[in-house]
């Protein structure tokens, strides 16, 4: 596990198209990497991307509302999972949001469908579901809107 470095690029939008009905242009990831380079990840095999994390903070943060994190997509190649990467690929990405900007809250967005996701974020990272984000995903599918603090991580 190391952080996304430019050369990944190919690599993770590899992962996503082969994994995920959401996919990127290498300028979208570029822009994420670029602006929060600390928080996305690349899980490796022999100098292979098997699984990436692309992370981002919350630009517009509502007055009173606390500065959150947001997984904007994770994805793991299918002969490489139940191996704990993305458990791990998530964690990373939530210590260095708490540390570097003391991040209180992380969210992400998955399908009602997605049973393998909501299991890993639900029971093994302690997620909960906040919200319904209704016709989310561009097949009109709902988004359940899952929160994890992340208070316990951020130092003073």
């Amino acid at each position: 596990m190391r952080v996304l470095q430019a050369e990944d690029m190919p690599g993770m939008q590899a992962c996503n198209l082969q994994n995920l009905p959401e996919n990127y242009t290498m300028r979208y990831y570029l822009f994420y990497m670029l602006s929060c380079p600390q928080l996305s990840y690349v899980a490796e095999d022999e100098g292979k991307v098997v699984g990436y994390i692309l992370a981002r903070m919350e630009d517009d943060v509502p007055e009173g509302d606390e500065p959150h994190g947001h997984v904007i997509s994770i994805s793991v190649l299918r002969p490489y999972r139940r191996l704990g990467l993305a458990r791990k690929l998530m964690v990373q990405s939530q210590e260095a949001m708490a540390r570097v900007y003391k991040a209180a809250y992380v969210t992400l967005h998955v399908r009602k469908t997605n049973r393998a996701a909501l299991a890993l974020y639900r029971d093994t990272l302690s997620f909960g579901v906040h919200e319904i984000e209704k016709a989310y995903y561009a097949d009109g599918e709902d988004a359940y809107v899952m929160r994890r603090s992340l208070k316990h991580l951020v130092r003073s």
